[in-house]
């Protein structure tokens, strides 16, 4: 029986029946299978296919799941790319097969995959690609033909069901007694329920689509049977075939590529890590918002067919792992190093001996990055060197249950770290478990996380602040082994079902433990330590410069956070750039706004301090609490966030004497995460009038890639000046200045369309994306394989490029100059806008605090639109004043040369959560669209 024709988006010429013969003498009979096969068109074209794609469905689907892929492969072919064969199979009892009337439980129906691939002939090069039950069909097809695999795919699926936890609710309730038969076979219960699950929902045609073969009763008992043949427990048929595949699949070699959709109520984030688990070498990306039906909720032929051009060229496993995207750090050479670190020395004002110096230094820390210094000084090396001292290695300055700042020496963390590093060696964490921290910056926070470092466990820090849902987001994306949290965190994790083994940092009532899930305590932890020491029990080695050391998310300002992944060797050159450009270390007290820097504090040997705050909220930090902090550690080093920056600066009306004082003996002062004004950093500068004030150009993903001063930025500004005077049209931006000691940068110009070219450039005035190499750039975003890939196109063997997804250019003196983000490019008739110059031009008018220039319509014809905060602010979102508006048109027509469609006032501009200053432009534009053509007018 073949398809009905008209099925949306399904040729009827890639439809097949295929008479496949089972059995043995007088029992020998044989099953008609209904397939989608390509074999005929890619003939037509008169190209030979490269390989097989061989796709699987599950339950209650057929293979019109896989008819994108089946288009998207001729048409490939058809534009001179490879030609992959696909052979997208209907399971027997499913789809357009026979319906047989008997039981088909796993073992059979991989059997019955094989006899179809043995009928068809397919003799290799064969990748799978499965889905849902279909996943574990052709994982067991995928075990059984070693000889003809060349590589597996898989959509969401799982391979093993844990002793511990039931099957998924959605399974369970479907299996119940009276229930199974009713709701899979006597009515379409379970085909309407597993419809509903696209993001977004499936059009009435593709609805229609996966109904056609499912349409009478009769035709629905395989969905019954596939439901049934579920192992619910050991005792179940099908549960040895299941154990047979899970097990063989650990031994599996060849490629493999996962794609995920996390909103899967069935096949959660739990099974993604267990098939990672069993196949450490895959490549992984979850698409978030997917879910059950991600071949329906993206384009995952798109993502198919370029992981296999890069992994499998020719259809061969290539010969080596390692590829361009995967390529070893790139450094700049010897002597480029120390050049680049003698400018910045002179940019800071530092005369001819000291430029010198400095050079000589990142020389030296070149030589150590090429090579691998994680080996002679490990993160936790100056917990170790100072492990007997008994000055102050960092301060809490509100610690829990105490009053007053508690100080806490190098000899006590290095013990308290090294008992607790034994005590969850003890308890089960392994070297490359993950470990979620959900501890707020202090003592506790600083002693576990060089504690799982030093064993070689992964930390997964995710910023309280972006909030419940991009905190689940971010967990449940990691799936981390164990978590260590404080009882607000460990209250969330328990509520919304955070995955792992729990530890509580304090001992908590027997009660409270157990609604939390919480099997020990740090304290316990420790003490398990304690005893282990005393046995002489040892540490196991330390880590390699190439084992992962942690996981760190974005702010989630341009998109939900991703998790970015670090080793010990990354980790280590970003401690020693910082001491290089800083000069911080042993005797140096820290002052740290921002958590990572209070982390890095021991790894520097700098005593370090966060001051009185709520990290989740940086505009919480006061003038008087950072003094405080100073004083506490006489601080000759001060890191702030901008937001936290601009409220500290607010309230400097509340300093003493004392307080100016210990702010008079800062010496260095840093202020990133996003653009930093020359009139908030000199005003900072007023603040610690003895310090040069700072302000780096990083991201998560790699923390320090250029710096400039105060009055760098200052002779750029007048640079610009000049240049604008002499008639030359500037792309303007914020002035981030030179490259690192060991950084190098480029330039990926941009076309007219805004999209970012292949090519780099350090040409002067060229406006395009900020690409980046350096040792300390992160290794790969988890679990996001396609925006790892992005992220390193153009990278070759011996450079390692990261793409920053912002966009600026270098100037004759080879600073650097940020113009906003990629996204946030605006492609109008007149040619491209980048926002922050026309921004900085608008902000510049009196009356405006803030705006934001976005773009709204078709690319190519968008349209400027200017949303502003006033001052004083608007109670109401709306138009513009007419004098306002006129005088927003005029800044952005003298800025960037384009008229203005729009100016809208708004209340506040919304920003992201981490730094409080990061302008939602995507979100701006999409509310200025609406209200513009004539939506509510709401606030943003």
């Amino acid at each position: 029986m073949l398809p009905p024709a008209g099925l949306d988006g399904l040729d009827p010429s890639w439809s097949r029946l295929v008479d496949v013969p089972y059995g043995l003498g007088s029992h020998r009979a044989s099953r008609r299978w209904h397939v989608l096969d390509n074999g005929d068109a890619l003939a037509e074209l008169d190209v030979r296919p490269v390989g097989t794609i061989l796709c699987v469905h599950g339950n209650p689907t057929w293979s019109y799941l896989w008819r994108s892929l089946v288009a998207r492969t001729v048409e490939t072919a058809a534009a001179g790319g490879p030609a992959w064969r696909v052979v997208a199979v209907d399971q027997l009892d499913m789809g357009f097969s026979e319906r047989t009337g008997s039981p088909h439980p796993l073992a059979r129906r991989v059997a019955d995959l094989g006899d179809l691939t043995d009928a068809l002939e397919l003799t290799g090069p064969v990748v799978t690609l499965g889905h849902d039950w279909g996943g574990v069909v052709s994982l067991g097809w995928a075990v059984d033909h070693p000889e003809q695999l060349a590589g597996l795919m898989l959509l969401n699926t799982a391979i093993h069901q844990p002793e511990a936890d039931p099957i998924p609710a959605p399974l369970r309730l479907t299996l119940a007694r009276g229930v199974l038969g009713r709701a899979t076979v006597g009515t379409t219960g379970f085909l309407d329920v597993t419809l509903a699950l696209g993001h977004p929902a499936l059009s009435p045609a593709v609805k229609a689509g996966f109904r056609a073969p499912y349409r009478t009763a009769a035709r629905r008992g395989g969905i019954g049977g596939f439901v049934a043949d579920i192992p619910v427990d050991e005792h179940h048929e099908s549960a040895p075939e299941l154990d047979r595949i899970a097990t063989a699949l650990r031994e599996v070699a060849v490629p493999s590529l996962m794609l995920w959709g996390p909103r899967d109520p069935i096949f959660s984030d739990r099974y993604l890590d267990d098939l990672i688990d069993r196949l450490p070498h895959a490549d992984v990306h979850r698409f978030e918002g997917a879910g059950h039906l991600i071949a329906e909720d993206v384009d995952y032929a798109g993502a198919v067919l370029t992981w296999l051009d890069d992994r499998l060229p020719g259809g061969s496993a290539p010969e080596s792992d390692a590829d361009d995207d995967d390529a070893t750090h790139g450094l700049v050479g010897p002597g480029a190093v120390g050049a680049s670190a003698a400018r910045a020395a002179v940019d800071a004002g530092a005369d001819e001996a000291t430029a010198a110096a400095a050079a000589a230094s990142a020389e030296h820390l070149a030589e150590e990055a090429r090579g691998d210094s994680s080996q002679d000084r490990p993160l936790w090396s100056y917990l170790d060197s100072l492990a007997d001292s008994p000055d102050t290695a960092l301060i809490e300055m509100v610690p829990t249950g105490a009053e007053g700042p508690r100080s806490v020496s190098w000899r006590l963390l290095s013990r308290r770290v090294h008992e607790i590093a034994l005590g969850l060696r003890k308890h089960g964490v392994l070297p490359g478990d993950r470990v979620s921290l959900l501890v707020q910056p202090g003592a506790d926070l600083t002693a576990v996380l060089y504690a799982c470092i030093r064993i070689g466990a992964i930390v997964v820090v995710a910023d309280a602040g972006l909030g419940v849902r991009g905190l689940t987001r971010a967990v449940r994306g990691a799936w981390p082994d164990h978590v260590i949290g404080q009882l607000p965190g460990l209250t969330a994790a328990r509520a919304l079902g955070w995955p792992g083994r729990v530890i509580s940092t304090t001992r908590l009532p027997s009660v409270t433990a157990a609604t939390l899930g919480v099997e020990t305590s740090l304290p316990a932890i420790a003490e398990l330590g304690r005893r282990a020491h005393e046995a002489l029990a040892e540490l196991p080695e330390s880590p390699t410069g190439d084992a992962e050391a942690a996981i760190l998310f974005t702010s989630g300002s341009t998109g939900p956070a991703k998790g970015v992944v670090y080793r010990h060797g990354q980790l280590t050159a970003l401690r020693d750039a910082l001491a290089a450009q800083y000069g911080v270390g042993p005797g140096t007290g820290l002052v740290a706004g921002f958590a990572p820097f209070a982390l890095l504090g021991p790894a520097l040997g700098a005593t370090s301090v966060t001051p009185d705050m709520d990290v989740t909220k940086p505009r919480t930090l006061t003038a008087r609490a950072v003094a405080a902090a100073t004083a506490a550690v006489d601080a000759t080093v001060v890191f702030l966030s901008p937001a936290a920056l601009t409220n500290v600066v607010a309230t400097a009306g509340g300093l003493d004497d004392g307080d100016r004082r210990a702010l008079a003996g800062v010496e260095t002062f840093l202020s990133a995460g996003a653009p930093v004004s020359e009139a908030l950093l000199a005003a900072a500068g007023e603040l610690m009038p003895n310090a040069t004030p700072h302000t780096p150009y990083g991201m998560t993903e790699g923390l320090l890639m250029t710096d400039i001063t105060l009055e760098g930025v200052r002779a750029a500004s007048a640079d610009r000046a000049a240049a604008t005077a002499g008639g030359v049209r500037d792309a303007g931006g914020v002035c981030v200045g030179l490259p690192g000691a060991t950084t190098a940068v480029r330039i990926a110009a941009l076309d007219e369309a805004g999209r970012a070219s292949g090519g780099f450039t350090t040409d002067t005035d060229v406006t395009g994306e900020i690409v980046v190499s350096a040792p300390h750039v992160e290794d790969h975003y988890d679990r996001l394989w396609l925006t790892h890939r992005a992220s390193r196109r153009g990278s070759t063997r011996s450079t390692r490029w990261h793409r920053t997804g912002d966009v600026g250019h270098l100037d004759a003196q080879g600073r650097l100059w940020v113009e906003g983000r990629l996204p946030h490019v605006i492609t109008t008739a007149r040619g491209v806008l980048t926002p922050v110059a026309s921004e900085q031009a608008v902000e510049a008018q009196p009356g405006i605090a803030r705006a934001a220039v976005v773009g709204i319509g078709p690319a190519g014809t968008q349209q400027v639109v200017v949303v502003a905060e006033t001052v004083p602010p608007v109670r109401r979102a709306g138009l513009a004043s007419a004098s306002t508006a006129a005088a927003v048109r005029a800044a952005v027509e003298s800025a960037g040369g384009h008229r203005v469609a729009a100016v809208l006032a708004v209340p506040t501009l919304p920003t992201d959560v981490r730094h409080n200053s990061k302008i939602d432009r995507s979100g701006l534009a999409a509310w200025a669209s609406s209200v513009l053509s004539g939506g509510r007018m709401r606030r943003p």
